[in-house]
């Protein structure tokens, strides 16, 4: 059998001339990074021509520098990934000032989300959530015979942490808050936010999903990790996909008391795959294109909203990759409208069936937006 290395498998299956160019990692800057081109079909459905702005992802990563990790990272594939788990567990922890019996590396959100609903909800009890947000928790939650209290936000779209509390009773064995939230974009004021889930943590197990907390443009905004250096009741769900641009690879962590860790960890189906390791590993040290995407998202998001007000359309102040707004159609009807546009926006979340949410996106594809929408409004 003839044996072949890395580069020479590159270039049999066309990939040489890229590859020369991610381990050059010194002719890119952030500027010249090229954003995802979306040419699979979603749903079924052929969308070469469709602008994605529908699942929040960064369409600028992964970084030339992750990319470069990647590639090299195949020379392990042929392993498993015990070691490069550890060493990101201890990256993490690190980062996090905690140890490493607090991390759980996971398969994407969803995973962390499952895991969570099986170690706790699995033999039925309640969940309490707001409505509308990420309903992996809760549709997994239902599935285990568990019933699920769907809280509304209030008026101006927040979290309503009263109305949640009230719900908890002896049969509620987990409280699930999204801060920032999925779909609407807002955060819960700090001081009442670490109120809640110490007050819950003494009761029940509290989830804090923090896929979007490095968008959040508020000074010195605390995660729930605080809380979990006390020992509390509280689980830390955090994520790659977001702002370090890597959806497609599924990788994430969750973070809690060691001895919850263990718990989750039991209902752990697989581990992440080298590549996603390699990425991630690569990914958490590098601050500029961290940086990067926090401003581009910035600059999306000011380029949909000066639009909005133009219309006078209302939605809610961001604190994420998107932004919420009322379209004032129903969301069936404008998905529609914006396909015509080639554009993919957010799908209905319920109650709020007239509120859209769109995804940033790169500059180019702010501006078809923008020009959508004055077409449709106009």
């Amino acid at each position: 059998m003839t044996f072949i290395s890395r580069r020479q498998w590159l270039r049999s299956a066309g990939m040489a001339a890229g590859a020369v160019t991610l381990f050059k990692h010194d002719l890119f800057s952030l500027k010249n990074i090229q954003p995802y081109d979306d040419q699979a079909s979603e749903f079924g459905l052929a969308n070469d021509n469709i602008i994605r702005l529908s699942s929040n992802e960064n369409p600028y990563g992964p970084s030339p520098f992750v990319r470069e990790k990647i590639v090299s990272a195949f020379d392990k594939v042929c392993r498993y990934p015990g070691a490069d788990i550890d060493l990101l567990t201890k990256k993490i922890a690190l980062k996090e000032g905690l140890t490493p019996d607090n991390i759980l590396v996971t398969v994407g959100s969803t995973e962390r989300l499952k895991i969570a609903a099986l170690a706790y909800l699995r033999k039925g009890g309640e969940l309490v959530a707001p409505e509308p947000t990420f309903e992996a928790m809760l549709n997994y939650a239902e599935a285990c015979g568990a019933y699920v209290h769907r809280v509304p936000v209030n008026k101006d779209l927040g979290i309503d942490l009263e109305s949640m509390e009230k719900r908890c009773n002896a049969d509620t064995k987990m409280v699930f808050v999204c801060n920032p939230n999925n779909p609407t974009g807002t955060i819960l004021p700090a001081d009442e936010m670490t109120h809640f889930c110490t007050k819950m943590a003494q009761r029940t197990m509290v989830f804090s999903d923090e896929a979007y907390f490095d968008y959040v443009n508020e000074k010195n905004y605390p995660t729930m990790t605080s809380l979990v250096k006390k020992d509390l009741n509280v689980i830390v769900s955090r994520t790659f996909s977001k702002v370090y641009g890597i959806a497609g690879l599924r990788i994430g962590y969750l973070v809690a008391r060691p001895d919850i860790i263990k718990r989750l960890k039991s209902f752990q189906v697989d581990n992440p795959n080298m590549l996603a390791l390699a990425a991630a590993n690569a990914a958490i040290d590098e601050k500029e294109f961290y940086q990067f995407s926090i401003q581009k998202n910035i600059e999306s998001k000011t380029m949909i909203t000066s639009t909005l007000d133009q219309f006078g359309l209302q939605y809610t102040q961001s604190h994420a990759n998107f932004v919420f707004f009322r379209s004032g159609i129903d969301i069936s009807e404008f998905g529609k409208k914006m396909l015509q546009h080639n554009i993919k926006v957010g799908r209905p979340f319920r109650p709020l069936l007239d509120w859209c949410r769109i995804s940033t996106g790169t500059t180019e594809e702010m501006q078809a937006v923008v020009s959508a929408l004055k077409k449709i409004y106009s």
